[in-house]
C-alpha cells in the first residue's frame, strides 16, 4: 500500500513542479510580492478553499463531530459575517494606500514601531501555527507510511520543506496563487470521493446517511447552552472576529487578494469565496457524521480515540486502514495538498513581512539585484527556521502541548485586531513608540490568564470570543496610552 501511495505523491509532487515552471517565467521582485497584480479573482477565490483549510482542519472538523456535533457550522455561519467586513472594509483601505505588506499601514498611521509589532506578531504567530500544522500532516504520514519504509521523521520535514521551498522560491506569491488551485482540487476531490466510496460501502443514500446520524445525535448545530465554549452565538461572533483577524489582518491570506487586479475583483473574490467556503465546511461536518455512523456499522471501535481526545485520528484511521487502498491514496493526496496550500503561502507572506516591515527594504535598496538577493536570504532563512520548528517538536511529540501552542498563537492576534481598529476608527496618537510592543505582551498575557481561570471561578468556558476580548483589552490600553493632538497635527 505505501508504495502504491507513495507513487500517488510522485506524480502529484510532479504536476506542482510543472506549474510552478509555468508561473515562474520571467519573474521578478514584483512577480514575487504581489503577483504583478495580474492574478483572475475567480483563480484566488478558489484557491483560497485550500490555504483555508490546512492539513489539521482536513482532519479536526470531520473528527470534531464526534464531540460537538455540527457545532461548528456555527462559526462558519460568523465567517460569512468576517468577510463581508473584510470585503467593504479592510480591502478598500488596503488598496486604496497600495499596500505590499498590510502591516504597512500602522507604520503609516503610527511609527515604524508600530508597524514592525504588528509584523512580529503577525511572523510568530503564523511560523508556529503553520509549522506545527505542517507537522501534523508529516506526523501523520509517517505513522501510516514512512515508518515502514524506516525513514526517520526528521528525514521526511527535510523532504517535504525542501519541496515547498523550491516551488516558492523564485515567483513566491504568483507560483502559490496557481499551486492553490491545484491543491484546492485535489482536497476537494479527496473529500467527495471518500464521502462517495462510505456511501457506497454503507449502501446508502443522502436521505438514509443522515437520518442515521441525526438518529445518533451528530447533528445538533445550534448549542444554547450559554456557558458551553460551543455556544451558538459564542460560535458565530467568534467566527465573525476569527475571519477579520486571521484572514483580514493576515499577511498570508490578504497578499493573495492583494494580487488581484483592482478592488472590485479583490472584492468579487473574497464574497464568492465565503460562499464555497460555506458549502465546503458543511461537506467536511456531513464527512465527519459519515465516518461516524460508518464505524458504527462496521464494528470499529473510535471509543479510545474519542476518550483521549484524539478525535482528528479517527478520519485517518478509517481511511488508511478500512476503506481500502483507493480511500487511502485519496486521504494522503488530501492531507498533502491542505498541508502545501497552508505552508506554501506562510513562505511567500513571513518573506514579504520581514522585508517591508522589519527590514524595510525599499528604505536602504541598492536595486533590484540587491532587493533579489535580500529576498531569497530571507526566504531561504525563514524556510530553515519553519524545518527547525517542526524537527524540534517531533522530538517529543505532545497532543496536549501542540494544542497549547495553537492557543498561544491564536493569541496573538487579538493586539493586532485591536492596533488596526484603533488606527482606523481613532485620530489620537500613541504618547510612546514602545509602548505599542509592551501592550502586544501584556493584553494576550492577560487574556491568557482570564481563559484558564473562568471555568474554576465563574464556572464560564470561554471559546472563539476570546479573539474580541483581546482586541477590546488592546484597544482599552492603547486609548489609555495615547494623546488626541492638536487641530494642526491631525489635519498634518
Amino acid at each position: 500500500m505505501e508504495s502504491f501511495i507513495f507513487a500517488f505523491f510522485v506524480i502529484y509532487t510532479g504536476i506542482l513542479f510543472l506549474v510552478t515552471w509555468l508561473t515562474s517565467r520571467k519573474a521578478t521582485n514584483e512577480t514575487y510580492f504581489t503577483g504583478n497584480r495580474r492574478s483572475p479573482w475567480f483563480v484566488v477565490a478558489y484557491g483560497m478553499i485550500g490555504a483555508s483549510l490546512s492539513g489539521v482542519t482536513f482532519m479536526s472538523v470531520p473528527g470534531d463531530v464526534a464531540n460537538t456535533q455540527f457545532t461548528y457550522f456555527a462559526v462558519v455561519l460568523g465567517y460569512i459575517l468576517g468577510y463581508f467586513a473584510i470585503a467593504f472594509i479592510l480591502l478598500p483601505l488596503y488598496y486604496k494606500l497600495n499596500l505590499v505588506s498590510i502591516y504597512q499601514f500602522l507604520g503609516t498611521r503610527f511609527d515604524p514601531v508600530a508597524q514592525k509589532s504588528g509584523s512580529m506578531l503577525f511572523i510568530i504567530s503564523r511560523m508556529v501555527g503553520s509549522a506545527l500544522r505542517m507537522y501534523l500532516v508529516i506526523y501523520v504520514l509517517q505513522f501510516f507510511i514512512f515508518d515502514a519504509w524506516g525513514i526517520p521523521i526528521w528525514a521526511t520535514a527535510v523532504f517535504m520543506i525542501l519541496i515547498i521551498f523550491l516551488y516558492t522560491f523564485k515567483a513566491g506569491i504568483k507560483t502559490v496563487v496557481w499551486t492553490d488551485l491545484l491543491q484546492t482540487t485535489f482536497l476537494l476531490a479527496a473529500m467527495v470521493l471518500t464521502i462517495y466510496l462510505i456511501h457506497k460501502e454503507g449502501s446508502w443514500g443522502f436521505s438514509d446517511a443522515f437520518a442515521l446520524m441525526k438518529s445518533e445525535g451528530h447533528t445538533k448545530i445550534f448549542d444554547t447552552d450559554w456557558k458551553s465554549h460551543t455556544h451558538y452565538l459564542k460560535q458565530i461572533l467568534g467566527g465573525m472576529f476569527i475571519t477579520i483577524t486571521m484572514t483580514g489582518l493576515d499577511q498570508d491570506m490578504m497578499q493573495k487578494n492583494l494580487t488581484c487586479k483592482n478592488l472590485k475583483d479583490a472584492q468579487k473574490n473574497m464574497l464568492t469565496f465565503s460562499g464555497i467556503l460555506v458549502v465546503v465546511n458543511a461537506f467536511f461536518l456531513y464527512l465527519g457524521g459519515l465516518l461516524l455512523i460508518y464505524a458504527q456499522n462496521k464494528g470499529i471501535d473510535l471509543s479510545q480515540l474519542i476518550a483521549t481526545g484524539q478525535t482528528d485520528k479517527i478520519f485517518p484511521t478509517i481511511a488508511l486502514q478500512h476503506l481500502g487502498l483507493g480511500a487511502a491514496a485519496l486521504f494522503v493526496i488530501g492531507l498533502i495538498s491542505a498541508g502545501y496550500s497552508s505552508a506554501d503561502g506562510t513562505f511567500a507572506a513571513i518573506t514579504t513581512s520581514f522585508c517591508f516591515d522589519i527590514l524595510d527594504m525599499k528604505r536602504w535598496s541598492k536595486g533590484e539585484a540587491h532587493e533579489t538577493r535580500i529576498r531569497r536570504w530571507t526566504h531561504f532563512g525563514m524556510s530553515l527556521v519553519f524545518l527547525a520548528i517542526i524537527i524540534v517538536f517531533s522530538q517529543f511529540h505532545n497532543d496536549s502541548l501542540i494544542r497549547i501552542l495553537f492557543k498561544i498563537a491564536g493569541y496573538t492576534y487579538g493586539p493586532i485586531l485591536g492596533l488596526f481598529v484603533f488606527g482606523m476608527y481613532s485620530k489620537r496618537k500613541i504618547k510612546r513608540p514602545y509602548y505599542v510592543p509592551i501592550v502586544s505582551i501584556i493584553s494576550p498575557t492577560i487574556i491568557y490568564f482570564l481563559a484558564k481561570m473562568a471555568p474554576i471561578w465563574i464556572g464560564y468556558q470561554f471559546g472563539f470570543e476570546l479573539i474580541l476580548m483581546n482586541g477590546a483589552l488592546t484597544l482599552l490600553l492603547l486609548y489609555l496610552g495615547s494623546y488626541k493632538p492638536e487641530v494642526n497635527q491631525v489635519n498634518s
